[in-house]
């Protein structure tokens, strides 16, 4: 199976100078893998502002960019692992995941963990298939 790389200037793209550069995502076949999405807005690099809602909702606007870009919608996503700051944002996270997968959810991972970056309070990567 042939590897393609995903790029859209849709999603967070200034690599040259990124602290960690990492691709937006992988196809491989028919399965895409998006790398990890932090609330990054793709026109200035830098985080959004706001709560876990806010940062959740450009994190997903970006893996909407990166599917498309590789044929496919959240309707293809089959796996999506969640990474938080802070546990106590969960629940209101939750009300934004059910905003962009309203049914047949996908297969999930959460884990809290110390840092993930500069004013970054999740990150989230997806598997889907195209």
């Amino acid at each position: 199976m042939e590897k393609q790389k995903i790029f859209t200037t849709s999603a967070p793209h200034r690599m040259d100078d990124h602290v960690h550069p990492f691709a937006q995502g992988w196809k491989v076949g028919d399965l895409i893998f998006t790398g990890g999405i932090a609330a990054e807005d793709p026109a200035t690099g830098e985080m959004v502002p706001g709560d876990i809602q806010d940062q959740a909702r450009r994190c997903f606007e970006t893996m909407k960019a990166i599917l498309a870009e590789a044929g496919a919608s959240m309707q293809n996503v089959v796996k999506v692992t969640v990474f938080f700051i802070d546990y106590e944002d969960k629940q209101k996270f939750e009300s934004v995941y059910g905003e962009y997968f309203p049914d047949d959810k996908p297969a999930r991972t959460s884990a809290v963990v110390s840092y993930l970056g500069k004013n970054i309070l999740m990150e989230i990567d997806a598997i889907a298939h195209a």
